[in-house]
């Protein structure tokens, strides 16, 4: 049985995501590390701050002790640290919105994130824009923060934080050609915003979950 570490820097997406893994994964050991303080700190202090570097690669560190074939890191926020670890890490490191980064700038031009916190847009433009560059496409993103949705969540009002985001949809729909979502947490809405906005939306956790599924089946044919 493979095994995979998923480390989480919230509450929101472990149960959604295991349903994922149900689906896509069946087979797999699904370890969750969760970590909440993280995300707590990223956003009081505006920016992946030394502490949080070192117990992620912490985290990581246990994953491989475990004895994980693969590692998922679920946050967009931290994701930067993720490029830091892996010349560290023995094993394979995940993105979970890199799948969806790499889709999008492949088949749109005009891409729009939404995303509630700065702490989690700027990570996702600039993982995009990084994609695009490697890959030689020209693209334009254009900037979703939904300003509120996040105070709105945090504050017991999730119907406020998704009409928001809606709204945030919305409006970008006019401009771009696709929409990504940079939270995993927002994938229950991918099939809403699409029926309001009638363009692609993205989001991450089924698309992180194939890349796993993928590495583990290469990783199985080298071995035969």
């Amino acid at each position: 049985m493979v095994k995979v570490v998923a480390i989480y820097t919230g509450q929101g997406l472990s149960d959604p995501l295991k349903k994922v893994f149900d689906k896509q994964l069946p087979h797999a050991k699904l370890i969750n590390i969760i970590d909440d303080s993280i995300i707590t700190e990223v956003v009081s202090e505006g920016k992946i701050t030394a502490a949080v570097k070192k117990r992620l690669f912490q985290y990581y560190q246990n994953a491989v002790d475990m004895g994980a074939d693969v590692i998922l890191n679920t946050c967009s926020s931290v994701g930067e640290v993720v490029d830091i670890a892996l010349p560290f890490i023995d094993i394979p490191i995940v993105k979970i919105d890199e799948a969806m980064a790499k889709e999008a700038i492949e088949h749109y031009g005009t891409i729009g994130v939404i995303a509630t916190l700065p702490s989690t847009l700027e990570p996702t433009i600039r993982l995009i824009h990084k994609h695009a560059e490697t890959g030689g496409k020209k693209i334009k993103i254009i900037n979703g923060l939904a300003k509120g949705a996040y105070d709105a969540l945090i504050n017991g009002r999730p119907d406020l934080h998704d009409q928001i985001i809606l709204e945030t949809a919305v409006s970008l729909a006019k401009q771009v050609d696709a929409i990504v979502l940079a939270q995993g947490s927002m994938a229950r809405m991918e099939k809403a915003l699409y029926e309001h906005t009638g363009i692609p939306v993205l989001s991450s956790p089924t698309r992180g979950v194939c890349e796993i599924k993928r590495l583990l089946g290469e990783s199985l044919h080298a071995e035969l």
